[in-house]
């Protein structure tokens, strides 16, 4: 069932997932199609994500986003939204920071790991920062290692912040102890984007790759082909893993395995070794009430005559 509609005001809107947006010239979503995209949204009862550029909108854009309520994304040059995005660790590092904010880090590998200490430093002082590995499909065993040393690091200061009476959620580390079942991206099982064309889209990233992939438009509805694909249940790997946090992107399933409910190997064992991370940072605190298991894995594809 449908819960979330992200409208993307621009075409530059920021991205805030594994996607690039290469676009370079603005072009705003028509007012019509606003107001449309609201209205349908009431229609269905769902909950409203706006995606901004990095440019001002006009004011009578403003006033019609204003008329419901809703969650807004935005770069964070414009300093205050529900969620603001960076694009690397140390463009997060040198803008000001709030605390009371949510941030999204999008980042490549080289820049996390040689940022890290620079990462450390700044990420606890906000409430929520979302770690989003952008080429997290070039991983190699060397990364995997590299990768996995970063978040013991990480692990190591969120336990001397818990110490202290302070905590901050970080997603690659910390989602994982307080969720008991999958809390995934769910794009095209819960949420759906509507693109500045006035038509439907399983998520940006399936917009900006392709225009003609989307699902429907505002004047015939939504109309999702092989629907179930996008369904936890027909997802043979992620419906039996216990990696809750992961965020199944199907996007990159699609660019990886060329399969949406089949992730690929380097997204299992980045979201494994998050797991076992969180694993060991709640034996070590118990700040909350869950138990994640030992396994002998990192890939379920490995192990998956046992299912």
């Amino acid at each position: 069932m449908l819960k979330y509609l992200v409208i993307l005001l621009d075409e530059k809107s920021v991205s805030f997932c594994h996607y690039e947006n290469p676009v370079k010239e603005n072009k705003l979503i028509s007012k019509e199609d606003l107001k449309a995209g609201i209205l349908f949204a009431m229609k269905e009862n769902l909950n409203i994500q706006f995606v901004y550029p990095s440019e001002e909108l006009p004011k009578e854009y403003s006033e019609i986003i204003n008329t419901i309520d809703h969650s807004d994304i935005k770069p964070i040059s414009k300093q205050r939204a529900d969620v603001l995005i960076c694009n690397s660790v140390t463009e997060f590092s040198n803008n000001e920071i709030n605390k009371e904010q949510v941030y999204v880090i999008r980042t490549k590998k080289e820049d996390f790991f040689t940022n890290l200490s620079l990462l450390k430093k700044n990420i606890f002082k906000v409430q929520r920062v979302n770690m989003v590995l952008t080429d997290i499909d070039t991983f190699s065993e060397k990364d995997f290692e590299k990768y996995k040393e970063a978040l013991k690091e990480l692990s190591l200061e969120t336990e001397k912040q818990i110490g202290k009476g302070g905590f901050s959620q970080i997603n690659i580390l910390t989602d994982r102890i307080m969720l008991k079942q999958m809390n995934n991206c769910n794009a095209g099982a819960e949420v759906i984007t509507l693109a500045p064309n006035g038509k439907f889209y399983v998520c940006p990233a399936f917009y900006l790759e392709d225009e003609k992939q989307s699902i429907g438009s505002l004047s015939e509805g939504v109309n999702i082909k092989n629907a179930q694909l996008y369904q936890l249940d027909h997802a043979p790997l992620c419906r039996i893993c216990d990696s809750y946090h992961c965020k199944r992107c199907v996007w990159l399933n699609k660019k990886t395995t060329f399969e949406l409910n089949t992730p690929s190997h380097e997204q299992c064992v980045v979201s494994h070794l998050e797991r076992n991370a969180a694993k060991d940072l709640l034996l070590k605190t118990q700040i909350f009430d869950n138990e994640i298991k030992e396994i002998d894995y990192l890939d379920p594809f490995e192990v998956r005559e046992q299912w």
